[in-house]
């Protein structure tokens, strides 16, 4: 009598246990899933970032076409070290290309000096015990501000001859840009150094909220 009560315990207790066992395997893959969809967002924030980055130096690294800082009054030097002769347009034509070096499909809006990058994963999470996994990308987006750092200091004595070859051929004095920092940049219209050289000392760029 007593060995059929425990028998019969013990396959009461059997389905309690199945379902446990169950519940805990469950539980473990739903985790693993979440892991899963963590390592994808972490992955569209890194694309995203990393497009965010590449628009904002693409524009400062490039002048708008056709201007020549040689000639500049003084006027407009203070208008490019305030990031107006910059070439914006062109920071946005980056964002897709680095998206796409971290398998991601991205799209670029600036407003002034700020350029966002909203990206998505080409990858997904993944079939898994979860419904719907299977198409959830990963999604996220940056935005990378340029800064510029940088004042006219001094330019050389103002000549008067119209015609702009002259002028960069009668210059005899440097121009004189100070940065944040005390930083003192000269400028030499006569041997003038590569734009993108001089521009990663005028201006910071970062990504920002």
């Amino acid at each position: 009598m007593i060995t059929w009560q425990r028998s019969g315990d013990r396959g009461q207790a059997f389905p309690i246990y199945v379902v446990v066992v169950a519940g805990l395997l469950f539980a473990a893959l739903a985790f693993f899933v979440v892991g899963q969809a963590s390592v994808t967002r972490s992955n569209a924030q890194g694309a995203a970032d990393a497009a965010a980055l590449a628009a904002a130096r693409g524009a400062r690294d490039h002048l708008v076409p056709g201007l020549d800082l040689a000639v500049l009054k003084p006027e407009e030097w203070e208008q490019v070290l305030g990031g107006k002769g910059l070439y914006l347009e062109r920071g946005c034509e980056e964002a897709p290309g680095f998206a796409a070096m971290n398998d991601a499909t991205a799209t670029c809006k600036r407003s002034a000096l700020r350029f966002t990058v909203e990206v998505q994963t080409n990858g997904t999470v993944g079939e898994s015990v979860i419904p719907g996994t299977a198409s959830m990308h990963g999604t996220a987006n940056a935005t990378a501000v340029i800064e510029p750092r940088c004042h006219l200091g001094s330019l050389p004595a103002p000549t008067k001859s119209p015609d702009p070859a002259d002028v960069r051929a009668e210059e005899s004095g440097q121009i004189k840009i100070r940065c944040k920092g005390g930083k003192e940049v000269e400028f030499d219209p006569l041997e003038p150094a590569p734009w993108r050289t001089l521009a990663r000392t005028l201006f910071d760029v970062r990504l920002t909220d």
